[in-house]
């Protein structure tokens, strides 16, 4: 079950980014930009979303969303410790956790093209995290307010949207769209802005006319 839903997640990105899609989710240092058909793609899907102002944040918490990194896929293993057995390299599981606890592992982290090592721990854990690559206070404000909470869970949980990541620079991108944070490694921009319309596209997340601009300004130079 764990395959199956992680090979549907992948498969979407794949065909965003050409070959090199699976390559840049387990090893950043391999991420390859999309080709010229997966960029016209993006572009085409881009075209489609709708553009707005952005709502009031008023009432958005994180529990909205439902329960952080809640198991929806239903394989005995939360979405937390899946995406970092997908994102990592070499781990290593709590015993008799049935390979669901990641205890250590090597992050080769696309944003920064730095190599991590993750080892859990209170003082540890937080130097590799899980990025929403649509914010969900950025979903909020852009439709997801007025979404039923079995959707927005979805959103919170669904692989296209979630990377293991360099923590400060999670940290640094916040709630940040395409218009104020980009990646600092600039030959992961392509894929990086490719997958947020990928995941705008699949959730009707409208963008605004700053984030449009900064979305194209990326794929033209891809």
């Amino acid at each position: 079950m764990r395959v199956r839903a992680f090979m549907a997640g992948l498969a979407a990105i794949t065909m965003l980014t050409g070959c090199g899609g699976l390559e840049a989710q387990s090893n950043a240092s391999n991420a390859s930009k999309p080709d010229s058909a997966s960029v016209s793609q993006a572009r085409d899907k881009l075209a489609k979303l709708t553009v707005k102002g952005r709502a009031p944040k008023t009432g958005f918490d994180r529990d909205e969303f439902g329960p952080a990194w809640a198991d929806v896929d239903h394989n005995g293993c939360d979405t937390r410790n899946d995406i970092l057995k997908r994102d990592l390299e070499n781990e290593t599981f709590k015993s008799g956790s049935r390979d669901c606890i990641v205890l250590t592992g090597t992050l080769n982290d696309p944003y920064s093209g730095k190599t991590i090592q993750f080892k859990r721990g209170q003082n540890t854990s937080t130097a590799v995290q899980i990025d929403h690559l649509i914010p969900l206070s950025d979903a909020w404000q852009k439709g997801a307010q007025q979404w039923p909470a079995t959707k927005r869970k979805e959103f919170a949980n669904d692989p296209l949207n979630l990377m293991a990541v360099d923590g400060p620079l999670n940290g640094q991108k916040s709630d940040s769209d395409a218009a104020t944070w980009l990646p600092p490694r600039k030959e992961y921009r392509c894929t990086y802005i490719a997958r947020q319309i990928e995941v705008k596209s699949k959730y009707g997340v409208w963008v605004t006319s700053a984030e449009k601009d900064a979305m194209k300004t990326v794929l033209d130079g891809c």
